[in-house]
């Protein structure tokens, strides 16, 4: 099986990513973001049979792909690694991780082309599908609670502040006007015609992308958890560990930027990477969703 994932997810910087883990035979290592297996499986590979890979995930259906992507062929069989599958955030990496016992640390913090793909899930703007967005089916908080139920302002301030949306009052204001909004697809019309591109560089991304983005990343608490993840990394790291993150976004780099740098700062990292990597032209051309990604990573010293 080749190194990228047959669900047709193309798992973003994996070659990148795969080399500043360092990846050592008989090691510990975590992918906080299993998803459908492919970087989990790169991994892997090059774990052996004494080496342990353990994979966190929110989404069930996203890990029962990994599940049986991940268990080891006939040829594999007696050198794969042992392969632990937890349902959860990552944000519980620090309660459910031995300290100091991991050699690496990967998240990849985008979502999974099965979870866009699933117009029922609720994450995309292109497709008829109910106001969901949670990437654990089984959280309380919705995004048709969100988008029906929340305060004008309250709702304004969630899309500025998780979507770095300039227009968030006009588009909030639209929103609790034409409530109740029922679908996605409803969702996106209210909110392209609250928010039509004014300029060149705003007509590249579609009207919706970043309110749809501010509502998921509310649901789901990402930011919370991503600095709860950053947070545990250092205690979970060995020396010499690695910690790999990608990002998508410019809320996302901000805060492992800033994590990489307190912990340089402090003593016990020593950074990989001045500048973000990028993917280049072409994986973007093989991949436009890798366009956004930005990869930092960083040494436990």
């Amino acid at each position: 099986m080749d190194e990228q994932n047959q669900a047709g997810h193309v798992s973003v910087l994996l070659n990148e990513a795969i080399d500043f883990l360092a990846v050592k035979r008989g090691g510990t290592y975590i992918d906080a973001t299993a998803g459908l297996g492919g970087h989990s499986y790169s991994i892997a590979k090059r774990l052996g049979g004494a080496g342990r890979l353990i994979g966190f995930d929110k989404d069930p259906d996203a890990l029962a792909i990994a599940r049986k992507r991940l268990a080891p062929s006939v040829e594999d069989a007696r050198d794969w690694p042992e392969v632990t599958l937890l349902q959860g955030s990552f944000a519980e990496v620090g309660q459910r991780i031995q300290p100091a016992s991991a050699d690496g640390l990967l998240a990849d913090l985008g979502l999974s082309s099965l979870q866009l793909a699933n117009a029922a899930r609720g994450f995309s703007f292109q497709a008829e599908g109910p106001l969901d967005m949670r990437m654990n089916p089984q959280s309380e908080l919705t995004a048709d609670q969100v988008v029906n139920q929340f305060g004008e302002k309250e709702l304004a301030d969630l899309i500025y502040e998780f979507g770095e949306e300039r227009r968030s009052r006009r588009i909030a204001r639209a929103i609790v006007r034409a409530r109740p909004i029922r679908s996605t697809a409803h969702l996106a019309e209210v909110v392209s015609a609250a928010a039509r591109p004014m300029n060149q560089a705003e007509r590249r991304i579609h009207p919706a992308t970043r309110t749809f983005q501010a509502i998921r990343i509310f649901v789901n608490h990402e930011l919370q958890d991503l600095q709860a993840l950053l947070e545990s990394a250092p205690r979970v790291l060995r020396p010499g560990g690695r910690l790999a993150i990608i990002s998508f976004h410019s809320l996302e780099d901000r805060i492992v930027k800033d994590a990489v740098r307190d912990g340089v700062k402090a003593g016990f990292y020593r950074a990989l990477t001045k500048k973000p990597v990028i993917a280049g032209e072409t994986e973007i051309a093989q991949n436009p969703r890798s366009r956004s990604a930005k990869l930092r990573a960083a040494e436990r010293v």
